[in-house]
């Protein structure tokens, strides 16, 4: 295979995915299958390797995706069902006050985010953001933009949320130290964007809809018991997967030697043992304790799967677009371009991401075809767990630029705060820019000095 043929393959490719999604309207999945065949065939692999790669690619990827995706999906459904998510908003907002309000709302966003989608966060906790609005006489987009920015930031830099463990997965990047980073990187993005920058494009007058309705409507009655279970089964998972990662690099690191006790906390602490204790917790806490029928609890765990459904399968096809990026080369010849002209592969993430992310709307579909491209870079390198995480950040920072027309989470926005188009271009839109630039910079910086 030559040069050329490799660079006509993966642009021509990349142009394809967009046409697909953008012009043909074809679902991401079925665009990411195609895609990758085409890279395969233009790139010259043999019709059986291309096969090979899909199968290879999907199976090696929901392996482990899969599972993870489909308990945190029961897991979320099950904080909603249960009331927990409002609940937290306002236990939050009576500590803070109405002077902390905004950040009550910002680190509900966070933690809610956790274990709900960002379009489920947007649903079970605007009708707080318009009441507090109405109260407090303010734009709605002074509660609004707090809140929709921590949903955001959790939803693409810390796992066990769909999108960051699948491009943890794809890049072999460890599930503890993608947490950590995680936080470390989102908190600070999180408040800076949110708290700080938020309130330079949130016009000081509310528009008349912000005013409307009673006043005094924001409930701020929750269950005491039920905020500590949320704590719990929140907390207790997270918990695990940190303890078997910091356990697991001690002992390969030779800082302590491998024993029994290290091989039991181990299993606690694979997201897979983690996540199902957790479901289960929350099927018993937030279901049985609090009055939930057997039958109940059924239907809602069976109705999470289904959208978990479709991110499990465009999740799988990505895994499909890195294997054949590894088989064909491509990867290798990226690298070497990169090598010779000095460019940072954290750079190269981020750039990826926000094109394909600013060209076809879907963040999934860019932290996918980001972590494709360059986990067939990185492949060979010899880059250190650290290294590979900030790799994954930088994906992650772009996914989340320019939420605009071509968006589904753009629209969602549009429709709860009741605004104009231009009116959400000059909010959101500019709000996920900056969140995306800032925590880049972070990102770069780290790099640097780390």
């Amino acid at each position: 295979m030559n040069e050329l043929q490799l660079v006509f393959a993966i642009l021509s490719g990349i142009a394809l995915l967009l046409l697909l999604i953008i012009r043909v309207k074809l679902n991401a999945f079925l665009s990411l299958l195609i895609t990758s065949i085409w890279v395969g065939i233009m790139a010259g692999l043999s019709l059986d390797l291309v096969i090979e790669s899909i199968s290879k690619g999907m199976g090696n990827t929901l392996a482990f995706v899969a599972t993870i995706v489909g308990l945190g999906a029961i897991f979320g459904a099950l904080l909603e069902h249960s009331g927990g998510a409002q609940g937290l908003a306002k236990y939050l907002l009576e500590k803070g006050g109405e002077q902390k309000s905004r950040l009550a709302l910002l680190v509900t966003g966070f933690i809610v985010s956790i274990p709900v989608f960002f379009d489920v966060g947007i649903i079970i906790l605007f009708p707080i953001v318009k009441a507090l609005a109405r109260k407090a006489k303010e734009n709605v987009l002074y509660y609004a933009l707090p809140l929709l920015t921590g949903l955001a930031v959790t939803h693409s830099f810390i796992p066990p949320t769909p999108g960051p463990v699948a491009v943890a997965d794809i890049l072999k990047v460890d599930l503890g130290y993608a947490i950590v980073v995680g936080v470390l990187l989102g908190l600070p993005v999180a408040l800076f964007c949110g708290l700080v920058l938020s309130k330079k494009i949130t016009p000081e007058q509310p528009d008349q809809d912000d005013t409307q309705g009673d006043a005094e409507e924001l409930d701020t009655s929750y269950d005491p018991g039920l905020i500590k279970m949320i704590f719990l089964v929140l907390g207790l998972p997270i918990g695990f997967i940190l303890l078997g990662s910091f356990l697991n690099t001690l002992a390969s690191e030779g800082v302590i030697e491998q024993a029994g006790y290290i091989d039991v906390l181990s299993f606690i602490g694979h997201p897979f043992v983690a996540l199902i204790i957790a479901t289960l917790m929350a099927l018993y806490f937030l279901g049985v304790k609090r009055g939930a029928t057997r039958q109940e609890l059924f239907d809602v765990s069976n109705r999470s799967l289904g959208p978990a459904g479709s991110i499990i399968l465009i999740t799988g096809a990505g895994g499909v677009l890195k294997q054949m990026m590894i088989n064909t080369g491509i990867g290798d010849m990226i690298g070497s371009a990169m090598e010779s002209s000095g460019m940072s592969v954290v750079l190269l993430a981020y750039l990826v991401a926000v094109l394909v992310r600013i060209m076809q709307g879907s963040a999934t579909v860019a932290m996918l075809t980001a972590a494709g491209i360059v986990s067939a870079v990185i492949a060979d390198m010899q880059l250190l767990m650290l290294d590979k995480t900030l790799v994954m950040m930088a994906i992650a920072a772009g996914s989340i630029i320019l939420s605009h027309v071509n968006d589904s989470g753009f629209w969602l926005v549009n429709r709860y705060l009741n605004h104009s188009v231009q009116q959400t271009l000059r909010s959101w839109t500019i709000q996920s820019t900056m969140i995306s630039v800032f925590s880049f910079i972070l990102i770069l910086l780290a790099s640097l000095v780390f």
